[in-house]
Formats: C-alpha cells, structure tokens, sequence
C-alpha cells in the first residue's frame, strides 16, 4: 500500500536525495572559491588555478571505469554516503592546511563516485513517466545549490578562508546525514568479481554498447558540449567582465554566474512541463540558441544586458540538458545499468570540459582577444549543436525504413 509514496516525485527518498544533493552541490561550489581564495592568500601563482579544477576534473576521468559498476553494485543511498565522506575528507584535509591541490582532488573523487548514484537512483526511485519532472526537480536543486553555494563561498572567504573552509566542512556533513534517509534499494548490477581488470572490461563494453545506441550516443554528445560550456564559461567570464564591462571585482562574475543558474532552474523547469522521453528532440534548438547567446555576449556592454543574456544561456541551457539526461538515465538503465551510464557519461563530459578549457587557454596564450574568442566559441557551439539537431533529425526520419 505504500508503493506509491515509496516510488512517487514526492517520497521520502526523492526528498533525501534532493536534499543531499543541494547540500554536497553547495558545497562543491563554495569550495571552489574557498580554494581559490586559499591559493592568493598562499601567494601560488595565478597559473595555478585552472590547474585545481584540473585535479577535480582529473579525478573524474581517472575514476570513470569504477565508478558505475561501483554506483550499480551496491545500494546507491550507500554508494552516496560513502562518496560524500570522501568529499568531507578532502574538504576537511584543505581545512587542515594540507596540499590543497591534492585535497581538492580527494573531493573530485567523491564527487565522481557520487555522480552515477545521484542520478542512476532517480530512474529506481519513480517510474519512468516521472523520470523527466525528477531530473528537473534534481537539476533545480543542483542549480539553486550552485548559486548559494557561489554567492556564500565568495562572501565568506572574503570574511575568513578557515571559515569559508569550516562551513563548507560542515555542509558535506550535513550531505552525508541525509544520505541516511534514503531507502536501502538493491544493487541492479552486481558485478561477477570484484577486480580492476573485470571493471575495466565492464566499462569498456558498457561504453561500446552506449556508443553503437542511438539514443544514449545522442544524449552523450548534447551533454557533454553543455557541460564543456558551463565549465569553459566560467573562465571565460572572469577574463571578459573587466574587459567589456570595465568592472575588476571579483563579485560580478560570480553574479553573473548565478545569473545562468536561475536561467537553467527556470529552463528545467519548462523542459519538465513541455518534454518528454519521447520526445526529447525538442530540447535541441534551445542548444543551437546557447551558441548564439554567446556571440551576444561577445558584443556587449552593457551590465544590464549582460545579466540578461546570461539568463538566457542558463534558461536555454537548462531546457536542453535536462530531457537529454533522462533519456541516458532511461535508455542506460535498460541496457547497461544507470549507474554504468552515467559513469560513462561523465568520462565523456568530463572529457569534454578538459578539451574546451585546455583550447581556451591556448587562445588566450596565443594573445587572442578575449571578446573574440567568445565570438568564436559561440559560433562554433552553434555550429556543433545544429549538426547535432540535424544528424539526429535524419537518424529519426530513417528509422521507419530501417526497420523495414
């Protein structure tokens, strides 16, 4: 009788896991300028700090193999738990004042175990109908969390970087007592043996399975150009306000970033009302505008203007990732395990993110300007996303003819 409670949007373990993840995403986030704060007060040079995202980024790609037969083998509220005391562990070894590139990167970990199971639990806890609406409801979360984490990780590092580092110690904490809450669910893909040849082979075909799928190939692509974006974006803004904007604090970029993070709660929340699994085309458009908001961007001047272009490279950002994941959560879990597909997933746009970042700081190297290369950026990024909106259109168009 309680089956619906136990597998509704609304259920306790839905609650726990959103829960969970606003307080580990915020955390995450007021770390990021925690740390950097730490970094000038330890006079490291300023070259040193896209290399602290490197290690983040870096434990991702490293874990990738193991962390979806990790997330699938064992019950995902536990998997979750353990992932976030490795985030506490690092957060608290930072505190500490040890190696804070070496700590940051123990949080990376974490934060690569815990991915596949945050997301490959949702399609376990609801039906697939709600699957959209969950990815919504948890994307608005993720994102509100990425905003107070941002706003209050600047704030306080300008009051104290101890405390910066203590209370985002305590939010891990927190996150993993939360973590408690969600129902003891069985494992969907246990593992035949436990060894780092066997994950690897596992993985290896998971990614072959997902890579000859249409679908989950599709979703990969579209995800990891989004979060390759997001992650370039965020240096890009930092160089481009005191350039076009003539304003060198350190707050307006970190406004503007949360600027994207209301656009994108608002874009989930629309793509949770208007998409469905079926039909998750629709989001693709709304890829293509990210690009030309961008190149928007490139010419203005405005502060006014800025805020609101980038609420609309969050809101068009936020339609198109949300229908994208849920259909890899869905179709991964009929294939090769959700937690298995995430995993993936986040090799792929992980991946993605070093690549866009790394051609970034080439440009910059090289003396280009930083208007220009958010031009180009802009423009190549709606050029990649139409030829994703067209392949995929015509892959659909010829299905009815393959199958006969």
């Amino acid at each position: 009788m309680n089956a619906q409670n136990n597998h509704g949007l609304w259920s306790r373990g839905m609650l726990a896991v959103v829960a969970a993840q606003f307080l580990s995403a915020m955390a995450d986030n007021a770390l990021l300028f925690g740390a950097l704060a730490l970094l000038r007060l330890d006079r490291y040079p300023l070259w040193t700090e896209p290399l602290l995202q490197e290690f983040f980024v870096g434990a991702y790609i490293l874990l990738a193999p193991f962390a979806g037969p990790f997330a699938d083998a064992f019950p995902k509220g536990r998997v979750m738990l353990v992932s976030n005391g490795l985030k506490l562990a690092g957060a608290l070894g930072m505190w500490m004042g040890l190696n804070p590139f070496l700590t940051y990167g123990l949080v990376g970990l974490g934060a690569a175990a815990y991915s596949p199971a945050k997301y490959g639990i949702l399609s376990e806890l609801v039906p697939s109908e709600l699957l959209v609406k969950a990815n919504g409801l948890l994307e608005s979360s993720t994102i509100a969390a990425i905003l107070c984490g941002a706003i209050a990780g600047g704030a306080l590092a300008d009051l104290s970087v101890p405390l910066a580092l203590g209370v985002v110690t305590a939010c891990y904490a927190a996150a993993a007592a939360a973590n408690l809450f969600i129902p003891k669910l069985p494992p969907v893909h246990a593992l035949s043996q436990f060894s780092p040849n066997a994950m690897m082979r596992d993985f290896v075909a998971a990614v072959r399975s997902m890579v000859k799928t249409e679908d989950t190939r599709f979703s990969m692509i579209g995800t990891s150009l989004f979060w390759g974006t997001g992650g370039t974006m965020r240096f890009l803004l930092v160089a481009w306000v005191p350039v076009a904007l003539g304003i060198t604090t350190n707050r307006m970029p970190a406004y503007l970033n949360a600027m994207v993070a209301v656009g994108i709660v608002i874009g989930a929340g629309l793509a949770s009302k208007f998409v469905t699994l079926d039909k998750a085309d629709r989001a693709l458009p709304a890829g293509v505008l990210i690009g030309a908001a961008v190149c928007l961007l490139a010419v203005t001047t405005h502060l006014p203007t800025a805020f609101l272009v980038m609420g609309l490279v969050g809101s068009c950002g936020g339609f198109f990732v949300v229908p994208l994941n849920a259909l890899l959560q869905e179709r991964g879990r009929q294939s090769v395990g959700a937690g298995h597909a995430i995993a993936v997933q986040n090799l792929a746009e992980n991946a993605s993110m070093l690549v866009m970042i790394g051609l970034y700081t080439l440009a910059v190297r090289a003396g280009a300007s930083i208007t220009g290369i958010a031009m180009l950026f802009g423009l190549a990024l709606s050029a990649t996303m139409g030829i994703l909106w067209v392949h995929r259109v015509r892959g659909r168009a010829s299905e009815p003819l393959t199958a006969v």
